[in-house]
């Protein structure tokens, strides 16, 4: 039983999923959102979690970036 009397509450239901957060930022990243997943983006109940995701895909992105480019010079003899 839940604590709200078996009533999901309201910042419940405002909360993006995972799956929805991952999603948004990938979208996000490649600019290809659409109207209404950025309007259900907006109404969540707070911008953390698309914060959060947004800094940890960055520093993810940029030290992917970071180790391909090392790779690529160590495979030509550059580096």
């Amino acid at each position: 039983m839940q604590p709200t009397g078996g009533f999901v509450s309201n910042s419940d239901q405002d909360k993006p999923g995972l799956w929805q957060v991952v999603f948004s930022i990938l979208a996000a990243a490649l600019g290809v959102n659409s109207e209404s997943n950025r309007q259900k983006d907006f109404s969540a109940s707070s911008p953390w979690p698309f914060i959060i995701g947004g800094i940890i895909f960055g520093v993810v992105f940029v030290v992917g970036i970071a180790l391909i480019v090392k790779i690529v010079l160590e495979s030509t003899g550059a580096a």
